[in-house]
C-alpha cells in the first residue's frame, strides 16, 4: 500500500531558521516558559511575499492564540521584522 502523504525530510536550514525566529519572538515578546511559539513557512500566492510566507503562532496560557504573518520566507526574517510585528504584544 502506497502512502498518500509523505513527509519531506526536515531541511536543517529551515529548522534552524524556525528556531531562530521563535527565539527572537520569545525574547521580544517576553514569553513565559508556559507559553509556546510555532513558526511555519507556507507557500504564498502573492508575488509580494516572494513565494513563501512565515506564519508565527503565539500561544499564551489563558489567552487566545495569535497568528502573525510575515510576507517573506523564514530564512529572510530578521530581528527588525520581528520587532516591528511583535512590539507591544
Amino acid at each position: 500500500m502506497a502512502f498518500l502523504f509523505r513527509r519531506n525530510p526536515e531541511d536543517p536550514a529551515r529548522a534552524d531558521a524556525s528556531r531562530r525566529v521563535a527565539a527572537l519572538v520569545r525574547e521580544i515578546v517576553g514569553l513565559d516558559e508556559d507559553d509556546a511559539v510555532t513558526v511555519s513557512e507556507i507557500a504564498c500566492g502573492d508575488p509580494a511575499c516572494g513565494g513563501a510566507e512565515t506564519v508565527v503562532l503565539l500561544m499564551r496560557a489563558g489567552r487566545k492564540t495569535e497568528a502573525v504573518k510575515l510576507m517573506m520566507p523564514m530564512a529572510q526574517v530578521a530581528e527588525e521584522h520581528v520587532r516591528r510585528e511583535f512590539s507591544g504584544r
